[in-house]
């Protein structure tokens, strides 16, 4: 601003002309000035009321409607957040192949306590005792009577509990939120499943880490906040598999089982509808792995890829489907079976001492003669039977995703003679499990292709590379056909279905060495429709006994057949496979004459 000045020289001097008084002057611009100054006081005063108006107004305008969102919310109490790095607690869901939901995450809390902040901690340990009786009282007492500062009590309360102890009302007991991994179809597909734990974990939030099964397979994914709202889609069937459990644990109880597994799986994309392996338990509240004892006695053992078994005679349909893909037989060729029949020092015998005599191929099958599969496995050969093997995934683990799957690994003869060739033939001699098999049989069904078992919902067939001829695939079901109408699997007729199939009756091994004479693993593998597969069906029985009869019976014929013949009964029209007419030869017209 330019100051003008008090006395300026060119007014006083005329001021002076004129015979006035100069401090006139000087007195009326010192008034001007003044009065400016007065002016200039005024708006600046007059600004700065005008901006803390504004702001007093905006503040007022930020805390009403604060109060408003806050009146027309959920209470929530406050929490102090620690410093430390976050705790991603985000798991993605689980989902069969139609969507139901198989595994989800569930809001809950934990229960911690302070014991400096206790206001009666006898009380507390008292009254926490009666809420959950699984507590030790005289150890809660102990804990909080000490030196301790924080202890967790409980790592998941339901509403119900946590309402309890807020009724306790001691301020050293305090609550964590928690995402808790829920399975709401409970046991179903519990070794699926496997089920989840806490890892990293605060007061404030947990982590929550697959344990086993496929949640911990498929950690990475579940955890990874990107995939939260894409669901991990399985092969499974809820409703297939919900049937297959519930049947299965009747056949396993109707036929004295201390266990039982089954495969259900497409024969044309590997994709397992239904898998199941009893006794079972709940995710929800996985029991704790087994210290002593057999391993196969827990629970958590999955029989249908740990369960590494020699499976007997189920395995004779490898050594015919070989011997006609080489050209060495057909399905009709005649070999004779009568005995004695040794090999490396040991003599080869049949069931119960039978010699059936020359028999066919297909009847060797449909009779399960050792004998006839025997010499099979010989004319073949060593060399040639093992990469028959291999290439089907008998020396190797399931690429099944689950991490259970890796310990499944089959049990081979460190040297592969004449005679583990002929044993091998009838299954004896390998140790394999249950989904080993359902590939091998999904291999003839789909005409010599094979499939590797997923647990990952596929579109389209999956075929892997040919091991087979298609018309030695072709013979081998109308062999398992056979022997269901006319062999030893009898009891597995579904009309309409037309189920092929063989059974396997294997003596149990003893844990040091040799086998029982009363125990035994009992096997049957099937497809159908046999005419045109879709499905593999597996069931196997630990130490079944049938017991209807005068004497107790344990071949799979009488055991583990009526258990698939009901699961098939029961899962076909689940499947959308409808019942059927088989197809037969055309029929023979003769023409006559008429008086």
């Amino acid at each position: 601003m330019i100051r003008t000045p008090l006395r300026p020289l060119a007014r006083i001097l005329e001021a002076r002309q004129k015979g006035e008084n100069p401090d006139a002057i000087e007195r009326e611009n010192k008034r001007i000035r003044h009065e400016q100054m007065r002016d200039q006081s005024r708006l600046r005063a007059e600004g700065r009321l005008l901006v803390m108006g504004v702001f007093f107004f905006c503040a007022f305008a930020v805390i009403g409607g604060r109060m408003g969102l806050m009146a027309t919310s959920d209470p929530v109490e406050p929490r102090a957040h620690a410093p430390g790095s976050v705790i991603s607690a985000s798991r993605a869901d689980i989902v069969d192949r139609n969507g139901n939901l198989l595994a989800t995450n569930f809001d809950t809390h934990a229960l911690y306590a302070q014991p400096l902040h206790m206001v009666d901690p006898l009380m507390a340990a008292q009254k926490l005792v009666e809420v959950f009786p699984d507590l030790d009282e005289e150890r809660l007492i102990k804990d909080f009577t000490g030196k301790r500062k924080f202890l967790w009590v409980k790592k998941k309360i339901s509403p119900e509990q946590m309402q309890a102890v807020h009724d306790i009302g001691d301020p050293g007991l305090l609550f964590a939120p928690r995402d808790m991994r829920l399975y709401p179809n409970g046991s179903l597909a519990a070794h699926v499943m496997g089920g989840a734990s806490y890892g990293k974990e605060g007061v404030h939030a947990a982590e929550v880490i697959g344990v086993a099964g496929v949640e911990k397979y498929f950690d990475d994914y579940l955890r990874d906040p990107a995939n939260a709202g894409k669901p991990l889609q399985l092969s499974l069937d809820l409703t297939v598999q919900a049937a297959s459990e519930r049947v299965l644990w009747g056949g396993m109880k109707l036929m004295n089982a201390k266990g039982a597994t089954s495969v259900l799986m497409d024969v044309h994309t590997g994709e397992v509808i239904s898998v199941v392996s009893l006794p079972s338990f709940d995710p929800n509240d996985r029991p704790r792995p087994a210290v002593d004892g057999d391993a196969s006695d827990s629970p958590l053992f999955n029989r249908s890829v740990q369960g590494v078994y020699e499976l007997g005679s189920v395995f004779k349909i490898f050594a015919a489907v070989q011997a006609i893909d080489l050209g060495l037989v057909n399905a009709e060729t005649v070999i004779e079976t009568k005995g004695p029949m040794r090999v490396g020092g040991f003599n080869i015998g049949e069931f119960q001492g039978k010699n059936y005599g020359p028999l066919s191929v297909t009847d060797i099958i449909v009779k399960s003669s050792n004998r006839g599969t025997g010499r099979m496995a010989l004319s073949i050969g060593s060399q040639r039977q093992q990469e028959f093997l291999q290439s089907m995934g008998f020396f190797e683990a399931t690429p099944f995703e689950i991490v259970e799957a890796n310990g499944g690994k089959p049990l081979l003869p460190k040297r592969w003679t004449d005679l583990s060739s002929v044993t091998i033939s009838y299954g004896h001699g390998l140790s394999s499990s249950p989904m080993h098999l359902a590939a091998g049989y999904a291999a003839i069904a789909n005409g010599g292709f094979k499939v590797s078992p997923t647990l990952m919902k596929k579109d389209g067939p999956q075929l892997g590379p040919r091991v087979m001829s298609d018309h030695a695939a072709a013979d081998g079901r109308r062999i398992l056909r056979k022997v269901v109408t006319k062999g030893t699997a009898s009891f597995a007729e579904v009309p309409g279905y037309h189920i092929g199939g063989k059974t396997g009756t294997a003596d149990k091994p003893r844990a040091r060495g040799g086998y029982y004479d009363d125990k035994v693993i009992a096997t049957f593998a099937s497809i159908f429709p046999a005419h045109d597969p879709k499905y593999v069906l597996i069931v196997t029985l630990d130490e079944p006994v049938e017991t209807s009869g005068d004497k107790p019976r344990r071949t799979a014929g009488w055991t583990a057949v009526p258990v698939a013949a009901e699961m098939v009964r029961r899962v076909a029209p689940l499947l959308g496979v409808r019942p059927t007419v088989e197809p037969g030869s055309e029929p023979v017209i003769t023409l006559t004459g008429s008086n």
